[in-house]
């Protein structure tokens, strides 16, 4: 569903993406795991189209995000790590919007904003300024307006970042129920508990390259996924 191959990005010379391949199948969770600067989010801006990158390419459902990038954008959803949302417009007014731009249908937007307010708890705010809203409730309205076009593939930058622990575990169902649904996740995570638990897959950067990638069991070995992660950032 999600191909990167070969991909290599830079900045004033400095290649911040060196190179990189992952494949990310249906039914999928990926974990992609790094320290701060080490290109997670250069590489997701790149596979959502907000990024342009000089070698590689990126594949949305063989489609690709550079040749193709409205049919791809159609097929997704992006949550960065800290979404900048309309604050001059109520949460059920900027589900409306994201819904009208994705032509999303009456009922259907209707039958999902109220699932989805109900399982986050905020179906109370929604006729309130998004100003006015929490960090946690942005994030969680974020992530409403990212599933309300039944995507195919949803690709979050850490999106358990102000998440208190009920809205936490709410994701990790809703991640877990898309995958079932045919669907696949690719989110970064500093949370790496949370990225064994749940992660079919995951990746480890550095500097740009990839230094470990495969199934989860096997990149952790017999050890916690954290202490892989920080003998390779370490050692590598």
């Amino acid at each position: 569903m999600l191909k990167i191959i070969n991909l290599s990005k830079s900045y004033k010379n400095k290649k911040v993406v060196d190179n990189i391949s992952m494949e990310i199948n249906k039914g999928e969770v990926f974990g992609f795991i790094g320290h701060n600067g080490a290109g997670k989010t250069t590489t997701i801006k790149s596979m959502v189209g907000i990024h342009d990158f000089e070698e590689g390419e990126i594949l949305i459902n063989s489609k690709s995000i550079r040749k193709h990038p409205i049919e791809c954008k159609k097929e997704i959803a992006y949550i960065p790590d800290n979404p900048d949302l309309y604050e001059a417009l109520t949460g059920i007014a900027y589900l409306n919007f994201i819904a009208d731009i994705f032509k999303v249908d009456k009922n259907e937007r209707e039958e999902k904003i109220k699932y989805y307010s109900e399982q986050f708890e905020i179906e109370k705010a929604l006729g309130d300024l998004i100003s006015s809203y929490s960090h946690g409730m942005k994030q969680k309205l974020a992530i409403i307006s990212a599933l309300i076009h039944s995507p195919k593939i949803l690709i979050l930058d850490e999106p358990f970042v102000g998440l208190d622990p009920k809205a936490a575990f709410t994701l990790k169902d809703i991640m877990k129920r898309f995958c079932n649904e045919g669907g696949c996740i690719f989110f970064s995570t500093h949370v790496l508990e949370v990225a064994e638990k749940i992660c079919d897959k995951v990746a480890i950067i550095k500097g740009g390259k990839i230094v470990a990638y495969g199934k989860t069991d096997d990149v952790k070995g017999d050890k916690s996924l954290e202490n892989t992660f920080m003998e390779m950032i370490e050692n590598e």
